[in-house]
């Protein structure tokens, strides 16, 4: 069965953005690319590789989303202590997003695919849940 290993991201700051996931979630940088159309890094928490882009024209971005498009909708980290997390999260600079909780009926500490909502870097929305996803391990498994 597949499994997600990669997701990139579009950014205009390529070094705040991943100095972000860096610092945040410990990240580790295994990779640089500087091509023609693409200038970026790759990080990775040793189970997924994360691309963080900028594209250097329409062409190579996709003209659909353009050189200055940033941004995925959102993404998801498992943790192993949420309260360590949101200390962390508050620290990098973000902020709960209870709204968005409320909208989807989200009850942080149930089991489900998401616990906690926050704001990310180039308006990426984070996902942080100890239980981890539907179809994901658990820690230690």
């Amino acid at each position: 069965m597949p499994k997600i290993k990669h997701i990139a991201l579009s950014t205009q700051d390529v070094e705040k953005t991943a100095k972000f996931y860096v610092e945040t979630f410990g990240m580790k940088q295994v990779g640089k690319i500087d091509d023609p159309g693409t200038r970026g890094v790759f990080l990775t928490d040793g189970d997924i590789n994360l691309a963080i882009l900028n594209f250097k024209n329409d062409t190579a971005a996709g003209i659909e989303r353009g050189k200055s498009f940033s941004g995925i909708h959102h993404i998801g980290f498992q943790v192993e202590n949420l309260e360590a997390i949101a200390e962390r999260l508050t620290a990098a600079g973000s902020r709960r997003r209870h709204d968005v909780e409320q909208a989807l009926g989200v009850v942080p500490g149930t089991e489900g695919n998401v616990e906690v909502k926050w704001t990310g870097p180039d308006g990426i929305m984070l996902d942080v849940s100890k239980t981890g996803w539907l179809g994901t391990p658990t820690f230690g498994h």
